[in-house]
């Protein structure tokens, strides 16, 4: 409650002291109707969740709070100085990606879901950083599975960046953008 208190800038009311249990899931509770109430889309966590430390949904939930609290807010000139043109941090984000990845073949970034199921989008942003790394001209477009773990493994390996995605949580019909919206394998936007 008090980490939701101190990123939105409001109150929650007083939690209750208690230890047990029931009493820790009830704080929680507290903590997830008032996401509900800033229409926060919360998909599969419940409290229950919290309490027993599923870490990947914690993860999730994390990024859902930042990214409504804090990147959400912020604004960032994108275009020409004559222009003005203005971004929110997550679009200044998608173009980013998209002006690294311009050129490479069978990459079009639109989203944080699927421009990246082929793999080849993790795959290009490394090489257009690193193109000791990657060979990209050798990845089989049609084969997803094998461009994530490419990416993954030499984002790990070479670049040190911990393995957070699993192949087959972004080869999916319906991937999860908080899982896809942090920054990718081998990439910083700075």
């Amino acid at each position: 409650m008090k980490l939701l208190e101190i990123i939105s800038g409001e109150k929650l009311g007083k939690p209750n002291r208690g230890k047990m249990r029931v009493q820790k899931i009830e704080n929680l509770n507290k903590s997830i109707d008032f996401l509900k109430k800033k229409r926060i889309q919360l998909e599969n966590i419940g409290a229950e969740d919290i309490l027993d430390r599923n870490e990947r949904l914690i993860l999730g939930l994390i990024w859902t709070i930042i990214l409504r609290f804090q990147i959400d807010t912020i604004v960032i000139d994108v275009g020409e100085e004559e222009t003005g043109e203005r971004k929110n941090a997550k679009d200044a984000l998608l173009i980013w990606c998209q002006r690294k990845t311009a050129g490479y073949a069978g990459v079009k970034i639109d989203n944080f879901t699927t421009s990246w199921r082929s793999g080849l989008a993790f795959n290009a942003l490394i090489h257009a950083h690193r193109p000791d790394l990657i060979h990209y001209d050798g990845l089989a477009h049609s084969d997803h599975i094998g461009n994530l773990n490419n990416a993954f493994d030499v984002a790990e390996r070479k670049l040190e960046i911990a393995r957070l995605l699993d192949a087959e949580d972004v080869d999916t019909q319906r991937p999860d953008e908080k899982r896809r919206s942090s920054p990718a394998p081998g990439e910083s936007p700075m």
